[in-house]
């Protein structure tokens, strides 16, 4: 496969973006996000696994099998979950006034919200704002859109690739939000895929399971799972290539590059992770099957031990032997070989006593975990974080 290369812009052919402050959060800070694309285009989404879901996802649950959209409008400081009857009327009134003011129909144009919980959206507020966030519309805009989308984020998270179509250059750009309530099946994030490039809707939905499967479903900071996940994919097809389909020959060079956007926004939540200092990549391999390795690894980085062990340089390698025992994936402790930054903590489920060199390589801000299962010949990554008392003075007071 051929390397693709960032673009440096974030801009997409035929997107444009826009982010203000509406007034939604008390800090004044930018909390309204616009993207709009200048033809309908193809969409896909996935949402939260948890039954507890917003209104906005909802909504957009009910559409999204159209395989159609053309912009979504984004709000912060406002969950709009748990909000009952009054959460969808108010969802389906900034839906209905953000079409209007974009000359386009309800049924392509989606609403995502994040948030406090269980407060009931301001929309008036958002209604007001729309002619200035239309107005604001550029296709430069995608920085201030993700700023928009922020809630306890440290920074906006954005990313861009360039890749070859046939003989033409496509472009896919995303930006995401997340840093508390991240549980593997969605985390608490919100993430927006924009692309020129033609695919189908099957190709484009196939894609984004996928990935969305192996990066965002991989992470974990605190293990609660929020009620307003949202990953959606929008493909307007501006390069004029022919539509890709999932036999087409640069299909998996697409869904490679999605891939690739997607684990380094994965990495980037992580990395932001409420109160982190450090970022854990855990590898696990030699699992019998893939999904051995995926719950292997998804375990050990749930596991708030070894998150605590993490901050606190504590070379307690039992934690992650533990957390492996119980994970589901079928293992032999006797199989079991663990690496810590090129030290070699577990051989054969025994300890080597390198505690002490350990303790050092724990002070490093990026931590890499390689567990080999000695079980066959498949692997999976998570990402997760150190837990610290930032953490919780940050949720402490998180809704007031």
């Amino acid at each position: 496969m051929k390397k693709t290369s960032r673009k440096p812009e974030l801009a997409v052919p035929g997107f444009m973006f826009s982010g203000i402050a509406a007034g939604i959060k008390k800090s004044g800070d930018y909390d309204l996000a616009l993207i709009v694309s200048d033809r309908p285009a193809t969409t896909a989404g996935v949402f939260t696994k948890n039954s507890v879901k917003a209104a906005p996802v909802r909504l957009a649950m009910e559409h999204i099998s159209s395989g159609r959209g053309q912009a979504i409008v984004i709000n912060s400081g406002n969950a709009n979950a748990c909000t009952g009857k009054h959460g969808m009327r108010d969802a389906a009134k900034v839906k209905e006034k953000a079409a209007k003011a974009l000359g386009l129909s309800p049924e392509v144009v989606y609403v995502s919200s994040t948030g406090v919980i269980g407060k009931r959206l301001p929309a008036e507020k958002i209604v007001q704002a729309l002619p200035e966030l239309v107005m604001k519309l550029r296709p430069s805009g995608l920085t201030n859109a993700s700023k928009a989308i922020m809630t306890t984020d440290k920074y906006l998270k954005a990313t861009s690739r360039r890749i070859r179509i046939g003989s033409k250059t496509g472009t896919i750009a995303a930006m995401a939000k997340g840093a508390g309530m991240i549980c593997p099946d969605m985390a608490t994030m919100l993430c927006f895929i924009m692309t020129d490039i033609s695919l189908t809707h099957a190709a484009l939905n196939h894609a984004l399971i996928d990935v969305v499967a192996r990066s965002f479903n991989m992470i974990s900071v605190d293990n609660d799972m929020s009620t307003n996940d949202t990953v959606m994919a929008m493909a307007n097809g501006a390069l004029e290539n022919k539509p890709l389909t999932r036999n087409s020959a640069d299909y998996q060079k697409f869904k490679d590059t999605l891939f690739s956007i997607s684990y380094e926004l994965a990495r980037m939540i992580v990395k932001d992770g409420e109160g982190a200092t450090k970022c854990v990549e855990i590898t696990v391999e030699g699992a019998r099957t893939e999904s051995d390795a995926r719950l292997a690894a998804r375990s050990v980085a749930g596991s708030l031990l070894v998150k605590t062990a993490m901050y606190g340089k504590d070379p307690n390698w039992g934690r992650i032997m533990a957390a492996i025992g119980y994970s589901g994936a079928v293992v032999k402790e006797e199989d079991i070989n663990i690496i810590i930054n090129k030290v070699k903590v577990v051989r054969n489920g025994l300890g080597t006593g390198k505690e002490e060199v350990l303790h050092k390589v724990l002070s490093e801000d990026d931590i890499f975990v390689t567990i080999d299962l000695g079980r066959g010949n498949k692997s999976a990554k998570a990402l997760t974080c150190d837990l610290t008392e930032e953490y919780i003075e940050i949720n402490a007071h998180y809704g007031t």
